[in-house]
């Protein structure tokens, strides 16, 4: 399904290994105590995994996270940014109630919620394009909402073993609740489009679309971009959680977060156990 070259090509039965014992988990709503098996050596491995896990996992993707990647945690495939799978069963509106989303945190995995803008596609993109500029996928249509990523895990030390694991477990997400949208946004100032995130009152965050390296048409770029070499190419209708906005910040079953999103309203969610 790849279209990169040259990953290092552990057997294909070592990967599905350890997919089966992410999806596994994740449908029992129990911790792994570390990672089920030797961290894959590169990213486009780790996407191996993934594959294997969204075909292990009984529902359609519907989006995708993305997520930086810092400096000194990048590997040879250059890239800044890593992908994972919004699926249908976890893609929540919005509707001015508070959202229960579901998390592992109280079986000793990992959660966290994070302010998203998220674009959809109201187009397909060529499937034979693989490399995208910020120009270039400004120029394919998409709207903007506001929305907030459930990042969420069995494995608790999953963003201290690094992207590769990230990857490899559906890029640490458990859902996204959708929420505004923001009309007209390729003609805003991304500087003004700002957010703020708190649980149980306390603000625990504050930033916007500013805070993402490049904004918003960066982020938009790299999911066109690796998704096409994975063999996925974007579709219209597809979502695209364009990255942390405030912060990435830890919540427990039984907390609830607020993220105001200045201008365009507020999301509430309560954590409970996955």
């Amino acid at each position: 399904m790849s279209n990169d070259p040259g990953s290092q090509d552990p057997a294909v039965s070592v990967l599905d290994d350890i997919a089966r014992q992410f999806v596994e988990a994740r449908r029992a709503g129990r911790s792994l105590a570390d990672f089920p098996g030797a961290i894959p050596p590169d990213l486009v491995t780790a996407y191996r995994v993934q594959d294997l896990a969204i075909a292990r996992w009984d529902d359609a993707v519907v989006g995708w996270k993305v997520g930086y990647i810092a400096a000194e945690r990048r590997d040879g495939s250059g890239d800044e940014r890593l992908l994972g799978p919004v699926f249908s069963r976890n893609l929540w509106n919005a509707t001015g109630s508070i959202v229960d989303i579901p998390v592992f945190s109280g079986a000793g995995g990992f959660a966290a919620v994070e302010a998203e803008y998220v674009l959809q596609l109201e187009a397909d993109a060529p499937a034979d394009k693989l490399d995208w500029t910020p120009e270039a996928a400004a120029a394919l249509p998409a709207r903007l909402f506001t929305g907030v990523e459930v990042a969420s895990s069995p494995l608790a030390t999953i963003n201290v073993l690094g992207p590769r694991v990230v990857v490899s477990d559906f890029g640490n997400n458990n859902g996204l609740v959708l929420g505004t949208e923001i009309v007209d946004w390729m003609r805003l100032d991304e500087a003004r489009l700002l957010a703020r995130t708190e649980i149980d009152g306390n603000v625990v965050g504050i930033g916007g679309a500013n805070n993402l390296p490049g904004g918003l048409r960066a982020a938009y770029a790299f999911a066109l971009s690796r998704s096409a070499k994975r063999g996925r190419p974007l579709k219209k209708g597809e979502l695209i959680a364009t990255g942390n906005a405030t912060g990435i910040h830890d919540i427990a079953v039984g907390q609830q977060a607020v993220i105001r999103f200045e201008g365009y309203g507020e999301i509430s969610c309560r954590a409970v156990a996955a």
